[in-house]
């Protein structure tokens, strides 16, 4: 991966760019192992500002927020990723190379991250949860095949790992914890297999490609409850499993905006208007709409807020603010008529005890 602002954003979740490619980090990275003593990387970071540490840290913390919300939407709804699910891990895993490189100093000295990939997350219900996987413990290796590590640990790991995990239910995993190593059987998790990513700007708004889902900072700020930001990912991560983008022959467009919005310090200029998005049709979204909530409710979030959420964003950033998400989203009134449809629907096959399919 690059060194970027997107790797706040590889974890929970999720998954490969393309059917065979990159799965998400926190659901799948893996490090290097050696035979024999381990090795140890305790070497002391040099000492850096508190302002980039807390720049760090904030980062980290939004990064942790979006991949928290995100598992139980991807973990959830394999079934309803129209043949977007794969067999992950069920953990996100950092060097101190994961974060730009004003930040590996800080990852290093604040995070105590090196060259090896350490546990940062561990997704609630996993089967890594299960098979006792922490939050803190360095990999080693996967069925006995050692990871790489050092600045490219997370791109070589994801290569090595597609044809590790492929045909499997269950890997072995060595790993280093508390200066020991230690093996555990862990069952793989299935899930939806789109990247989730965290973009560097503050205009509400997100995007998906068809492969990725990226939810801007101002967004993430936007949505005042974790109900709130699911009901955003779920409908974004709906357009991936419907193929909009290509139905809208976007994908090369958005994709670039995504692109662009993962790095720490993205062209901003280019946000400007709707950046070459066309509108989504109101068909499309409101299909896109009912379809999220369904993964929404899938992954246990309350379905209360969405109506009020959708009003509430399309109020305080109408269509005339064209960086904004009501801009390529205008039917509000088409939406929030299907949303209501749904949430409806929903309600009574919860009250039922039917599936939750739509």
């Amino acid at each position: 991966m690059l060194r970027s602002f997107k790797h706040h954003v590889r974890s929970v979740l999720l998954m490969a760019r393309h059917p065979a490619a990159v799965l998400p980090a926190l659901l799948f990275l893996s490090a290097c192992a050696t035979q024999g003593t381990l090795q140890k990387t305790n070497e002391a970071a040099p000492q850096v500002s508190n302002a980039v540490q807390d720049a760090l840290r904030s980062l980290v913390a939004q990064q942790d927020r979006l991949d928290r919300v995100a598992a139980p939407l991807l973990v959830h709804n394999p079934e309803l990723c129209k043949g977007n699910a794969r067999n992950l891990l069920g953990f996100t895993a950092k060097t101190k190379y994961s974060y730009s490189a004003e930040f590996v100093d800080a990852a290093q000295q604040s995070l105590g991250l090196n060259d090896r990939l350490k546990i940062m997350g561990v997704l609630a219900g996993s089967g890594a949860a299960r098979a006792g996987v922490r939050r803190g413990d360095t990999l080693l290796a996967v069925n006995d095949k050692p990871m790489p590590q050092g600045e490219n640990a997370e791109r070589q790991a994801a290569a090595l790992l597609g044809p590790l995990l492929a045909g499997r239910s269950s890997v072995k995993l060595t790993l280093e914890r508390n200066g020991a190593s230690i093996t555990l059987n862990v069952p793989l998790t299935p899930a939806c297999a789109f990247v989730i990513d965290l973009g560097n700007a503050d205009n509400v708004n997100a995007y998906a490609d068809g492969h990725r889902v990226l939810v801007t900072r101002g967004m993430l700020a936007f949505a005042h409850s974790d109900d709130e930001l699911a009901y955003v990912l779920g409908k974004e991560l709906a357009h991936n499993a419907l193929a909009h983008a290509s139905k809208q022959r976007m994908n090369a467009t958005v994709g670039g905006i995504i692109d662009n919005l993962v790095r720490m310090h993205p062209d901003l200029s280019t946000m400007s208007g709707t950046s070459g998005v066309r509108a989504t049709p109101q068909e499309l979204d409101a299909a896109a709409d009912t379809l999220g909530l369904y993964m929404v409710a899938r992954a246990g979030y309350g379905l209360d807020r969405a109506m009020p959420f959708w009003q509430r964003l399309s109020s305080q950033y109408p269509a005339t603010v064209l960086n904004g998400y009501t801009a390529i989203h205008p039917a509000t009134g088409y939406r929030l008529a299907a949303i209501g449809k749904a949430v409806g629907e929903i309600k009574a096959k919860q009250a039922d005890g039917k599936p939750l399919l739509p």
